[in-house]
């Protein structure tokens, strides 16, 4: 028989109002659109169309006192995208307050999870 292995953790989402202004999805979509230059190629990567991509960076950049990311519009090479100088700046803060989280709750998490019903 099988085991179905659940999967635990904590996530950090920063929360403003309604909306998320960033957590892991869309720290991730702020990587791949670095990597790619490209919302829809970015999209992709993670599995998701660009409408969905499209929303998730219109909410930060709406969040945000700056846009995270901006585009360009056709062109021969089709246009693009690319993080702003705030995007990049978000981004690394977001990846050291989860790595400041993660090692904050490491010994409680561990006990959660030992009282979890995993199986």
């Amino acid at each position: 028989m099988k085991t179905n292995k659940k999967s635990t953790g904590a996530r950090l989402r920063i929360v403003l109002g309604p909306d998320i202004a960033i957590g892991p999805g869309k720290a991730a979509i702020l990587e791949e659109v670095r990597a790619t230059g490209s919302i829809s190629a970015a999209g992709r990567s993670m599995g998701m169309g660009y409408k969905k991509a499209w929303y998730m960076v219109d909410t930060m950049n709406k969040c945000f006192s700056q846009p995270l990311v901006v585009t360009v519009k056709g062109g021969k090479r089709g246009g693009g995208a690319q993080l702003t100088e705030l995007g990049e700046e978000v981004l690394s803060r977001y990846r050291k307050m989860e790595a400041l989280s993660s090692k904050a709750i490491g010994r409680e998490l561990s006990a959660l999870k030992r009282k979890l019903a995993l199986q």
